[in-house]
């Protein structure tokens, strides 16, 4: 049954300000007011984090360093250490969890919290937002922005215009007065194409997107999306905070620190990901019904390619096999790569497909238990493929040599 609308903005969006760069100025007191960005300082990488100082000369996150640098010459880029960023991310979650068990975590920076039943012990849901990132401020001298509302929708859009440092209450009562106004862009999966398409029939503002009858913006948008964006432009949205997020999809993908030609050495970095996306799999007790890989060529150009198995599997070796047939149907002979990934979907519990039953990969199944068994008592150095054992400074660039964030 869904409930009823919430009478106070007791949906907090809490989303750390220019978190890695805020992390890496605890170290550096000295930069801070300046244009700084977490980056490597190398051809091939992008910008992960920028300061507001930074932002004011157009620098963003993914950009290209060399398109920061012209943008921003006095840029101080610092190389991102993730294994920080990692660690105060923990102790922020902590903090939250002290205010309300109900906690959302979207990303190593960003949660929903749902404090409606926090306001007994810490006051009114503004009180508690205060009060947080108070609390987040005094321990980790990280600053940190809070959006207010009713729906995670307007919350979230709150907390991005309570930026930087700064707090946003929309009362639910005023939903539709904050939202109608905003650019269709600002709308949850609506992105350069739909926000053309809906142009063109001039839909520019969410108040606009609201008043189209439903019949109309599905021949827009499409049946699904148009239900869900009339949903949310009308102020609806009756998702609450899932404390326990199953993975969609479990996947690696790196760039190469030159364009790479050589397929002995492709196969080889597929085989890395596909054994990193196996392992992970293991480790969370899942298997995958579909293998994908991305290729990003020297001209930037993106392709993806997917394959459904007979039976699901967590075996390394299926999905290595399955990427590299991927991999070489899409790859003309010779063709420069500038990145590759490879992605582990339709995950299902493991031993849940009745298939797997009567499976071929038994034997595969049987080798990475005992690497795993090593690997759980030496560590992840314990045992790897021969082919991994090849050097990768020169190979594959330095953020893809980072463990994820």
């Amino acid at each position: 049954m869904v409930r009823e609308q919430r009478e106070i903005a007791s949906m907090l969006h809490v989303d750390m300000d220019s978190f890695f760069v805020s992390v890496e100025l605890l170290d550096r007191p000295d930069l801070v007011g300046r244009p700084v960005a977490a980056a490597h300082d190398t051809a091939r990488s992008v910008v992960s984090s920028a300061s507001y100082e930074a932002r004011r000369f157009g620098v963003r996150s993914a950009m290209p360093v060399a398109r920061a640098k012209q943008l921003c010459p006095q840029l101080v880029l610092i190389p991102p250490t993730f294994e920080k960023y990692r660690s105060a991310s923990r102790a922020v979650m902590r903090i939250f969890e002290e205010f309300t068990p109900l906690v959302e975590p979207l990303s190593i920076d960003e949660a929903f919290l749902d404090v409606e039943g926090s306001i007994r012990l810490f006051g009114t849901p503004s009180e508690i937002a205060r009060l947080l990132r108070e609390r987040v401020r005094e321990r980790t001298g990280l600053p940190v922005s809070v959006g207010l509302a009713g729906t995670k929708f307007v919350a979230k859009l709150a907390s991005q215009r309570a930026k930087p440092d700064g707090v946003l209450e929309i009362p639910p009562a005023r939903t539709l007065d904050f939202l109608h106004p905003l650019p269709v862009e600002a709308m949850w999966g609506v992105g350069q194409a739909t926000a053309r398409s809906l142009k063109g029939r001039a839909i520019h503002t969410v108040g606009e997107l609201a008043r189209e009858p439903l019949p109309s913006l599905q021949r827009i948008v499409g049946r699904a999306s148009a239900q869900r964006l009339h949903e949310l432009a009308n102020g609806r949205d009756a998702r609450d905070v899932e404390t326990v997020r199953v993975e969609k999809s479990i996947g690696h993908e790196e760039t190469f620190a030159t364009d790479e030609r050589d397929t002995a050495t492709l196969h080889r970095e597929l085989l890395r990901l596909s054994t990193r996306a196996a392992e992970r799999l293991r480790s969370a007790g899942l298997e995958t019904r579909t293998v994908s890989i991305k290729v990003r060529w020297a001209n930037f150009d993106t392709v993806t390619r997917s394959r459904t198995l007979t039976e699901a599997t967590n075996a390394t070796q299926r999905i290595f096999r399955t990427a590299v047939e991927l991999f070489d149907g899409v790859r003309p002979e010779g063709r420069p790569v500038r990145l590759i990934g490879v992605r582990a979907e339709q995950l299902l519990p493991e031993g849940a497909d009745p298939a797997g039953l009567w499976s071929d990969d038994d034997g595969w199944r049987a080798v990475d238990q005992a690497v795993d068994e090593v690997r759980g008592r030496f560590g992840a150095g314990g045992v790897t493929s021969a082919s991994l054992l090849t050097g990768r400074g020169e190979v594959v660039d330095h953020r893809s040599l980072q463990p994820p964030a």
